[in-house]
């Protein structure tokens, strides 16, 4: 129910935001038209300015200058001499984004159809079962619920790898699977269980060892040090993480303080400071080398070994190729309307203006407090990050645009983008693909989890970039 009235939230103050923007705002009049049939990119409103008009009414109608850097509102000139201003539509309307949907899972049933088709062989071959052995004490822990050597552990912990070396890709199959594997334990089908609970919060705070697609974007931003927000988005990340594993705890009264659970978050953090140490001696391009290398290298050795296993029990491994191909076209067939509903309603927010109007009473509040608003123009990620990946990486490349890569504001939404997953993605997917409909806590806890990891990407780039 928690998402069903979330849902259905963001599309009536999406509508009404618009209603009022149509009724009381200049150029509200296509407001409409931008939410149903625009497409992104698209021109909302053009102004036409005589090139001897005074300076002071041209600038007044432009608006803040700031907003004409951000792309909000760009100028040209046209062979007649008049200064045109146009503001473009920030994301599809809704008809487009049905249709990207669509598009997203078709370009998805291929990834599906290889990683399960590979776990099938892993799991005849028994690989799945020894992943479990070995992870079981850590995992039989925080998932109290699972039977011990479940093929869930062994499925969570391909997810769980594959998202620490940024797979995206990789991970979605996996995670998937195992919803799928913690479903046959669950008694209450609609309901989630504890169990899916905490491998999603876990999953949706986004452990990357190497925010690779990061670095690379802000050497593209002409960064003079493009890594140098990787020990911040390491460390944000991590924080998010151990926030959402100690959120759904306490709600599911799970001890932590326990000897084995103890060890495994020492030894992880131990693993993490020896990359970092390693990390910060390369440069730049040496990073994104080893990080291909590290990520692509290992992806390429698990499949090497599943194939060598599969063929070490004497099992067919095409035919088990095959059978696992097929659960995952229907899965990612499966999950088209969850993620229609969500990506729509997420895009009629956009488009209504609901984003701007938060962050500018965001401003507003921190400065009437005599706060530093200098963190507030690198939000817009953080805002933007549990609804849309790739909208949040587009506000990432615009703020870097707008301030300079190595602004605060540039560096804290690079932090951000790395700080954590997206929230509403993950939920529509991951439900969808096992058809809960009643997802209890778990927006709660993973938005929760999100602002732990918002609050501390903020300290941090105050402590390391001032």
């Amino acid at each position: 129910m928690a998402l069903s009235r979330i849902w259905s939230a963001f599309i009536i103050i999406a509508i009404l935001a618009a209603l009022y923007a149509c009724l009381f705002k200049e150029g509200g009049s296509t407001i409409f038209n931008r939410m149903v049939v625009g497409k992104s990119g698209d021109t909302s409103y053009t102004v036409q300015f005589d090139s001897g008009a005074a300076p002071q009414a041209v600038t007044a109608a432009l608006g803040d200058k700031d907003n004409i850097r951000q792309g909000e509102q760009r100028i040209a000139k046209t062979a007649g001499g008049k200064i045109i201003t146009y503001k473009e539509q920030a994301a599809d309307g809704i008809i487009e984004t049905c249709k990207a949907a669509v598009n997203l899972c078709i370009g998805l049933i291929g990834i599906m159809a290889l990683f399960m088709g590979f776990m099938s062989i892993a799991e005849r071959a028994g690989g799945i079962r020894l992943l479990s052995r070995i992870i079981g004490p850590f995992f039989s822990k925080i998932f109290p619920e699972l039977p011990k050597g479940h093929p869930a552990m062994g499925h969570m912990m391909m997810n769980f790898s594959a998202n620490l070396l940024g797979l995206d890709n990789a991970a979605t199959p996996f995670g998937i699977k195992a919803m799928e594997s913690l479903q046959e334990l669950n008694s209450d089908k609609d309901r989630a269980s504890n169990s899916q609970i905490m491998f999603l919060c876990l999953h949706a705070s986004g452990l990357t060892l190497i925010p690779v697609s990061i670095i690379a974007l802000r050497a593209s931003a002409k960064a003079a040090n493009p890594t140098d927000i990787f020990i911040p988005c390491m460390i944000a990340t991590f924080a998010a993480t151990m926030a959402a594993m100690i959120i759904v705890s306490i709600k599911q009264k799970i001890s932590l303080f326990k000897p084995v659970i103890i060890a495994w978050v020492l030894g992880i953090s131990t693993l993490i400071a020896l990359l970092v140490l390693y990390i910060v001696s390369l440069n730049t391009g040496e990073v994104q080398s080893f990080s291909g290398l590290l990520s692509n290298g290992l992806i390429l050795l698990i499949l090497f070994l599943i194939i060598l296993g599969g063929l070490y029990k004497k099992i067919n491994v095409f035919d088990a190729f095959i059978d696992g191909a097929k659960g995952g076209f229907e899965t990612a067939v499966r999950i088209i309307p969850y993620l229609v509903g969500m990506l729509v309603a997420i895009s009629l927010l956009r488009n209504a203006g609901v984003f701007d109007v938060l962050m500018d009473g965001m401003k507003a509040m921190f400065a009437y407090f005599g706060a530093d608003t200098r963190f507030v123009d690198g939000l817009p990620t953080a805002l933007i990050k549990p609804f849309s990946g790739g909208g949040a990486r587009g506000m990432m490349v615009a703020t870097m645009n707008t301030y300079g890569a190595d602004s605060f504001a540039g560096r804290l939404s690079c932090i951000l983008q790395g700080s954590s997953d997206t929230t509403f993605y993950v939920i529509a997917v991951y439900f969808g693909a096992v058809s809960v409909k009643d997802t209890r806590y778990a927006v709660g806890a993973m938005l929760l989890a999100d602002l732990v990891g918002i609050i501390t990407s903020i300290l941090l780039c105050y402590l390391f970039f001032g």
